[in-house]
């Protein structure tokens, strides 16, 4: 089964970051955080990468080649330029890189993949996002429904000060609480090659009518996590991410 890796926008909510480098080359412990989620997903003997390139997407295409050479062992002949790679401990993944237009939205890239996919059942995930979903189950509850799509949810976190309060009297205040409030798109999808259906063309945007769509449709079901998810949105978000690396025990870590 192939993943495919949406990794084609601009990151404009973290510019600071995103100016020089497309956000899944954003580092996390020195590391993109493409390559996190690569291991991650590979954990679960995922080998087969599409990844649909966009914005910046030659810097992608450069790491994944340079990736390739620093995990080798190299034998350079200075007199006829041959080199040899040798005892290679680079993960053994086959990784497509897909240009899908600079301006063309996340459904129009899932649409541009279709050659790419081989007609058959595919995961999706958005470059930016790190878990420790359990796959395994995840697919398991995508075979047992037999609709053409599965989204993951995850609970969201209040931000924002949490206030309790007896008509005008408050009696409880709390500055940014991790308090549940509701379910979110978790950006993690198992599809069947019929979804593209649901998509028009390029500016179409997968997280509006085609989901939209398959649930009006009834084709559309939900996997919920409960445990670790974190998306890299903000510069707060890539800070915690950070933190929880350097901690020494980042909850996605499988590797």
């Amino acid at each position: 089964m192939k993943l495919v890796i949406l990794a084609g926008g601009f990151g404009s909510r973290m510019a600071e970051e995103t100016k020089a480098r497309p956000k899944p080359m954003v580092e996390i412990g020195g590391m993109p955080i493409l390559l996190h989620i690569m291991k991650y997903f590979g954990y679960y003997n995922f080998r087969d990468f599409v990844i649909a390139l966009g914005y910046q997407g030659n810097v992608i295409k450069n790491y994944i080649l340079d990736l390739h050479l620093a995990h080798s062992n190299l034998k350079v002949n200075t007199y006829n330029g041959d080199v040899i790679i040798e005892d290679s401990n680079r993960p053994e993944w086959l990784i497509e890189l897909i240009e899908t237009g600079l301006e063309t939205k996340s459904g129009g890239r899932l649409k541009r993949l279709k050659p790419y996919l081989q007609d058959q059942t595919f995961v999706v995930a958005n470059g930016d996002g790190l878990s420790n979903m359990d796959l395994h189950k995840l697919l398991t509850f995508h075979e047992s429904h037999g609709k053409l799509a599965t989204l993951t949810a995850v609970k969201s976190l209040s931000r924002f000060g949490h206030v309790t309060f007896d008509g005008d009297r408050v009696i409880e205040f709390s500055e940014k609480p991790e308090i549940p409030e509701n379910w979110i798109n978790a950006g993690i999808y198992v599809l069947e090659p019929q979804i593209y259906d649901y998509i028009e063309g390029d500016m179409t945007k997968w997280e509006g009518e085609p989901l939209e769509l398959l649930a009006r449709d009834d084709q559309l079901m939900v996997y919920k996590h409960y445990d670790f998810w974190q998306c890299m949105d903000t510069l707060h978000d890539k800070r915690k991410l950070e933190e929880l690396w350097q901690g020494g025990y980042p909850p996605w870590k499988n590797w």
